[in-house]
């Protein structure tokens, strides 16, 4: 199993910088950059809601789901 991050990929796509999102949020550098990175080891609902409002998306256009057989292909 795995859980792929789409932060990046909608950073990009809105041409925001996780500094933006970080200063409309409250959420922190660190885990912005975790996130970012995809090194985030687990995710809170509420910065899960925050990070939603922010990007006007939904939680599905941030994390993905990857079944392990998926994953070996």
């Amino acid at each position: 199993m795995a859980i792929k991050t789409h932060f990046s990929k909608l950073l990009g796509e809105r041409r925001l910088r996780a500094a933006h999102v970080a200063r409309k949020t409250g959420i922190t550098p660190h885990t912005l950059s975790q996130l970012y990175n995809e090194r985030l080891e687990g995710i809170r609902f509420e910065t899960l809601d925050k990070l939603c409002k922010c990007l006007k998306c939904s939680v599905s256009d941030l994390i993905e789901y990857i079944p392990d057989k998926e994953r070996k292909k």
